[in-house]
C-alpha cells in the first residue's frame, strides 16, 4: 500500500506496509507509477518526500509474494520496445523526470528495491542506524530497476560491483562515504523540511531547469542500458542456477545472521 497526500505544496509518498518492512508488491509498484504521473501533472507541488511507514524505509521486493504468480513478473518487466522503461524502472527513474526536488527520508532497512527507489530521488537523508544493500544477487538475479543509469554519477565502479556482487548490508556512514547518501541526520524529515524551506524563495522554473540540465549531464543515454537490464534479468529468471539461488534465499530470511550490519 502507498499513501499519498499533499501538505503546503509538498507531496508525501509513504510506503505503508510496516508489518512487512514495507516490502514491495506488484500493487505498490503500480501505485507509485500512478503517483508519479499525478505529481507530474500538478503544478502546485514544489517538492516530494518519499518515506517508509514504521521502523524501516523498505526491505525490498516481496520475492515470495511475486514469485507465486509468473504473471506478476511479466507485469513488472514488460515493455513495448526494448529501450523503453518497464514498471520497475519507471518507479526509480520516474522521480528524476519530475520538475521539483525529490527527497528520500530513510530509516532502518533500505534494501534491494527499496535502495533502488531511494536512488531515484534527488537527495537521500538517512538516520545513523539505517542499513543499505543491493540484494538481487542473493536471489540469483541482477539489478534491473534502472539504477545502472544512475549509479555511475554516485559511486565508483568497483564499489558498485562489490555492493551488487556481495549483497551485504552496509551502514549509513559507509553509504555516505561511498556517495549513496546526501546526508545523515537523526531526524531526516526535519532536515528535509529545512532544505525545502531554503528553496522556497527560488523560482520553481529555475529549479526545474537546473534539475533537467544536471540529469542530462550526469546520466548517459539510457535506452541501451535499460534494455540490457531487462534482457539479462529475463535470461537469469529461466536459468537453473537462479532457481537454486532463490531456494537458498528463501531459507535465509531477512533476520538471519547473513544480513547483520557490516561496514564497507
Amino acid at each position: 500500500m502507498i499513501n499519498f497526500d499533499i501538505h503546503h505544496h509538498v507531496a508525501h509518498v509513504v510506503l505503508s506496509r510496516s508489518n512487512k518492512q514495507n516490502a514491495l508488491t506488484l500493487n505498490m509498484f503500480q501505485s507509485m507509477d500512478n503517483i508519479i504521473r499525478q505529481i507530474r501533472k500538478n503544478r502546485q507541488i514544489r517538492a516530494v518526500i518519499l518515506q517508509g511507514d514504521g521502523l524501516h524505509f523498505c526491505a525490498g521486493l516481496d520475492v515470495q509474494s511475486v514469485m507465486q504468480s509468473p504473471m506478476q513478473i511479466v507485469k513488472l518487466l514488460f515493455k513495448l520496445l526494448p529501450g523503453n522503461q518497464n514498471l520497475v524502472q519507471r518507479v526509480v527513474l520516474g522521480w528524476r523526470t519530475l520538475p521539483v526536488p525529490v527527497y528520500a527520508a530513510i530509516q532502518g532497512n533500505c534494501l534491494g528495491g527499496g535502495l533502488h527507489i531511494a536512488l531515484g530521488a534527488d537527495f537521500r537523508v538517512a538516520k545513523p542506524d539505517a542499513q543499505f544493500a543491493i540484494m538481487e544477487s542473493r536471489w540469483g538475479l541482477c539489478p534491473d530497476m534502472g539504477t545502472s543509469v544512475i549509479l555511475p554519477s554516485y559511486v565508483k565502479q568497483d564499489h558498485s560491483l562489490k555492493l551488487a556482487f556481495e549483497a551485504k548490508r552496509i551502514d549509513a556512514l559507509a553509504a555516505k562515504e561511498m556517495g549513496l547518501l546526501t546526508d545523515i541526520d537523526d531526524h531526516p524529515k526535519d532536515f528535509i523540511s529545512r532544505h525545502i524551506e531554503s528553496l522556497n524563495h527560488h523560482s520553481p522554473d529555475a529549479l526545474a531547469a537546473i534539475k533537467l540540465l544536471y540529469n542530462q549531464a550526469y546520466q548517459p543515454p539510457s535506452r541501451s542500458l535499460l534494455w540490457k537490464e531487462t534482457w539479462y534479468q529475463l535470461r537469469l529468471l529461466s536459468a537453473k542456477n537462479t532457481r537454486i539461488a532463490m531456494k537458498n534465499g528463501v531459507k535465509e530470511s531477512e533476520f538471519s545472521p547473513y544480513n547483520q550490519r557490516g561496514k564497507w
